[in-house]
């Protein structure tokens, strides 16, 4: 930070009176480093009447982010802030551009660019139907039935407009009617033919715990529990009391609170319930009521030595990655961002480990030119805290996505000011329509970047971070658009 320079009283006038309107406190004490050789551009002794002086946009910015800088909500708080014009590659305006901050959701814009960039916009992971054995003349199969599992994140959620399980049996059920298949004389086996290990992950350290008074955990990988044996959460004042501690997550397939109960050091192992031992339940539950008897029953197969000769029957098609990117960053949806890391790990490195979906993605971000320094990127959804990134490398970073051909997909994705996802409820006012964005929130971190359309017509990219911060959630918020409702006149 730059102290201000010698302004005359004058001067100094003008200026609060000016930022009186806007800021909370208009204290003018430094001014961002943009301003330290700019003392030949002050008015001039002979212009102190503050009515005779108009300042430029940029000034503006500059003067109301100098301000900021002493506001009660941030004056304590570790923030960067930086607006980037992509097409001259410069800085417009910043303050600490190059802090290593806790980005909290925005790393869903590294881990969602990384997936549309290695496996494509129309991606989709496919879940297929198939059979052992022959039909005989009596239409009975004597045989198994196989679900052969690719690792779909949004199987049975209705997820970015995927099917629920029954919508995907339905589709089943219809394929083996065509097929003549009055009666299976077997079981229903399922076989994941992309995660073939790993049943049960580990969340990453320093994982985010504790958040308004819960212990939330996001997804891990599936193990084969039946989501009707899942506790669900009674609504309570204190879900603490008796000094009983439960750790809370959003079950992916049934749309649920549930909770665990057992936290065994540095790591937990989520149960959370298996989607294809999910779908092969209400297969079976579907065959049987539309009277088609099965002897067997359900079971899963992660290797075979001997595998059965199968035939194909029928396939579910998950949406495109596109779409599934979209729901990510519109809802900030962390099962779906963890998801689509440990799938670029599969599809890279040929498993589902997180260390192998973080080694692709940062290898992918030096590939393209993120400028690593500051960075630390620990999962892919932003919960951990051990995640780190800097303002002036986000920016940079969502300038040269502009280039890519899936740019216009990516950015649709972003919720929109006032209108979409998470910002729905955000810049009601200035700012309205104007901003696309990645949120983040974590105790006592808000985070925000993207793009902003300015009243010119100008697209301009920004990174607004700021870590521990004093207030409420609602009041570093308002902080945040105020600092942006100045770079929409640039």
């Amino acid at each position: 930070m730059i102290k201000l320079k010698n302004y005359i009283a004058g001067v100094s006038v003008m200026f609060s009176a000016l930022m009186a309107a806007q800021l909370s406190n208009s204290s003018v004490k430094q001014y961002p480093t943009m301003y330290e050789n700019q003392t030949n551009n002050l008015p001039s002794n002979n212009s102190l009447a503050a009515e005779k002086v108009v300042l430029t946009a940029k000034e503006l910015v500059d003067i109301n982010l100098n301000g900021m800088m002493n506001d009660p909500v941030l004056k304590n708080a570790d923030w960067g802030f930086v607006v980037y014009d992509p097409k001259t590659k410069k800085v417009i305006s910043s303050y600490n551009e190059s802090a290593s901050l806790i980005p909290a959701s925005t790393t869903k814009l590294l881990t969602t660019e990384t997936a549309l960039s290695l496996l494509g916009d129309k991606f989709r992971w496919i879940t297929q139907l198939e059979h052992s054995g022959e039909v005989d003349a009596e239409g009975v199969l004597n045989g198994n039935l196989y679900i052969v599992g690719s690792g779909d994140p949004s199987l049975g959620t209705g997820k970015a407009g995927a099917s629920t399980y029954s919508g995907i049996t339905a589709g089943y059920l219809y394929a083996l009617q065509n097929a003549g298949i009055k009666k299976l004389n077997g079981s229903i086996i399922i076989q994941n033919a992309v995660f073939k290990e790993n049943k049960v992950a580990l969340l990453p350290e320093n994982i985010v715990w504790l958040e308004h008074q819960n212990y939330y955990l996001p997804v891990g990988a599936t193990a084969g529990i039946n989501p009707a044996n899942e506790k669900l959460i009674a609504k309570k004042a204190n879900p603490f009391e008796n000094d009983v501690k439960r750790y809370f997550y959003i079950s992916p397939y049934i749309n649920k609170m549930v909770y665990a109960e057992k936290f065994d050091g540095a790591a937990v192992a989520t149960k959370i319930p298996d989607a294809p031992f999910t779908l092969a339940n209400t297969l079976r539950a579907s065959l049987v009521k539309n009277g088609i008897p099965v002897s067997g029953k359900v079971e899963t197969r992660i290797t075979e030595v001997a595998p059965e000769a199968r035939k194909f029957i029928s396939s579910y098609k998950s949406p495109t990655l596109g779409e599934i990117v979209y729901d990510t960053n519109q809802r900030s949806d962390n099962a779906l961002a963890e998801a689509l890391l440990r799938m670029v790990g599969f599809q890279k490195k040929g498993d589902q480990t997180l260390d192998s979906g973080r080694s692709v993605v940062v290898s992918h971000l030096h590939e393209v030119g993120f400028d690593v320094k500051g960075l630390s990127y620990y999962d892919g959804s932003g919960l951990s805290r051990s995640n780190l990134v800097t303002p002036i490398a986000q920016v940079k970073y969502l300038t040269a996505l502009m280039n890519e051909k899936y740019y216009k997909i990516y950015f649709d994705s972003l919720p929109i000011a006032g209108q979409t996802g998470t910002l729905k409820k955000s810049f009601m006012g200035s700012g309205y329509g104007q901003v696309f964005a990645k949120t983040g929130t974590l105790n006592k971190v808000k985070t925000l970047a993207g793009y902003l359309k300015t009243n010119t017509g100008r697209t301009l990219v920004f990174s607004l971070m700021v870590n521990n911060y004093a207030g409420s959630v609602e009041q570093v918020k308002q902080r945040m658009e105020r600092i942006l409702a100045p770079t929409l006149s640039l």
